[in-house]
């Protein structure tokens, strides 16, 4: 069996980087802060996420591919070209699900690292068998190293990016997840062999180099085009609303628990509750569960947030799970080392008081 001689065009490589390293950024930076977003907008954020990080890990493979020189005349089976894009992007879709819908463990970001691996490399892969003319060959070594290598660098990528979310880790873990679907692609590559065939295999429509680079320029385009969009946020700071003319300034200042309104939802749509008609809320995952008097809601809040929000205006910890506002209880009621509170609406729950809390339960309520 003669094997092909292989070249790469230098200048595609490295655009082929700058690509993936632009892929991260603009994933990375849509998922940011989603915790004080609603459901619906963690969905969409998540969707663009996706659409973002796999179309990425797609766009530099191609890219890299459009820079292979062989020998002979090449072709991509378009049918297997788009479901190694689809691959790449619901693997990743997978991956952001996990982390931000789940309880985030140091279990669950290694396994979206994990998933994110795997995903470079179906891609990789599936998106070889779709060429025609030539037929890779694959040795042990570079199957073997650039499936540890892409499971590496993506937990790395995804355990630095999300320890802390702020703009240093997301920097760091752009450059953890650019260099992993780089060099996850080049050493494959190095790993791979080519023969030349007489037949073309036809699964699906075969496209040439030249249409594929049209596509590949325009999934680069609506990567590049979302990065700057993303990039505005880092630039644009946050401006304070100058005092409105009609506003008279020597006016007596409302108290923050009455101007306080926590972001909720119910049936799909957005409500502000203000913080006096709270009776009390429950910790609900990364979220919480907000009661009133009448109704439930829910709320963007994790209970650590609202922690720090409320009981600067009095409102009550009694258990990790429970805030409490100490104007709604009607009932404190101590039994052995633990305690509840009860309130006036019949139909709400009791709210547990646990030891390490019961004596600021004890100190509140008498």
């Amino acid at each position: 069996m003669e094997f092909l001689e292989v070249g790469h065009n230098p200048w595609l490589v490295v655009i082929s980087l700058i690509v993936a390293l632009v892929a991260g950024a603009t994933g990375l930076s849509l998922t940011r802060d989603l915790s004080a977003k609603s459901p619906s907008q963690r969905r969409l954020a998540i969707a663009l996420a996706a659409i973002a990080l796999g179309g990425g890990i797609w766009s530099m493979h191609f890219v890299a591919m459009l820079g292979l020189k062989l020998p002979i005349l090449f072709y991509y089976d378009a049918a297997i070209t788009l479901a190694s894009a689809l691959i790449a992007i619901l693997m990743v879709a997978l991956a952001l699900v996990l982390l931000h819908f789940t309880t985030r463990t140091k279990r669950i970001i290694a396994a979206a690292g994990i998933i994110v691996g795997a995903g470079i490399l179906a891609m990789h892969y599936v998106g070889m068998a779709g060429m025609q003319l030539c037929r890779p060959i694959y040795t042990v070594q570079g199957v073997l190293g650039s499936s540890a290598l892409a499971i590496v660098l993506c937990i790395i990528a995804i355990g630095v990016a999300y320890n802390e979310r702020s703009n240093r880790t997301i920097v760091i873990g752009t450059l953890c997840f650019g260099i992993a679907v780089f060099s996850v692609h080049f050493l494959a590559m190095a790993g791979t062999n080519f023969v030349a065939l007489e037949n073309i295999r036809e699964f699906g429509p075969v496209i040439s180099n030249e249409v594929m680079a049209i596509g590949v320029i325009l999934s680069s385009f609506v990567i590049f085009g979302a990065f700057l969009w993303v990039g505005t946020t880092y630039l644009v700071p946050v401006q304070t609303p100058a005092p409105r003319p009609d506003v008279d300034v020597d006016a007596p200042v409302e108290k923050p628990s009455a101007l306080l309104r926590l972001p909720c939802e119910r049936d799909g749509g957005k409500v502000f509750i203000a913080a006096p008609d709270v009776v009390f809320l429950r910790a609900d995952g990364h979220y919480t569960q907000v009661y009133t008097l009448s109704e439930k809601y829910f709320c963007v809040w994790p209970i650590t947030e609202a922690v720090k929000r409320l009981e600067p205006i009095g409102f009550l910890r009694v258990h990790r799970s429970y805030i409490v506002n100490p104007r709604m209880v009607t009932r404190f009621e101590r039994t052995k080392d633990k305690g509840q509170c009860t309130f006036g609406a019949a139909e709400l729950p009791p709210v547990p008081v646990s030891r390490s809390n019961l004596k600021a339960a004890q100190d509140a309520f008498g």
